[in-house]
């Protein structure tokens, strides 16, 4: 087990901004990477009443990023480099596709879980990481609002990259 998350959660971090509601974002009103939604969600899970996003705190915001994404994804579990990579994927596309394409790299049954089976397919993890940044591009590329932030997608995972296999190696 790997204990990565607080260095993996701040390179995220570093490319989540603060609050934005661009009318293109089909994620809607985000601050530092959180959704409205995720956030009401949070806020509901635990018998409080809706707030805006604006004025997430850093320990729910920490939360969220803990169980919403690194836990859902196994991050203690992958390499580390690996782990950073599919929890950036998960909090810019969603966790199933994050996991689904991991499993798709490693010739595993995509079901969007990350298990035993996936973790025992990662043997070269390096490979790994540069073919999950080569299929998150891919999808990225296919998005129908690639022309507005396409630039800073790119940066990114061109980012997760760089950091990944820094991690990895």
């Amino acid at each position: 087990m790997n204990n990565n998350f607080e260095k993996a959660l701040a390179l995220v971090l570093e490319h989540e901004g603060g609050f934005v509601d661009h009318p293109k974002d089909p994620g809607g009103a985000t601050n530092r990477g959180v959704t409205q939604a995720v956030y009401n969600a949070y806020r509901k899970i635990r018998g409080r009443g809706p707030q805006s996003v604006k004025f997430i705190t850093d320990y729910e915001l920490r939360a969220i990023y803990k169980f919403q994404y690194w836990d859902k994804v196994h991050g203690d579990f992958l390499p580390i480099g690996l782990d950073y990579a599919v929890f950036d994927f998960a909090v810019n596309s969603g966790v199933g596709r994050a996991s689904k394409y991991l499993q798709a790299v490693l010739g595993v049954t995509q079901d969007g879980q990350i298990g035993a089976r996936t973790l025992a397919a990662i043997t070269k993890p390096v490979n790994t990481i540069n073919a999950l940044c080569d299929r998150r591009m891919g999808f990225l590329r296919n998005l129908r609002t690639f022309l507005t932030f396409g630039k800073g997608w790119t940066k990114r995972v061109r980012d997760v990259r760089a950091h990944a296999l820094e991690m990895a190696t």
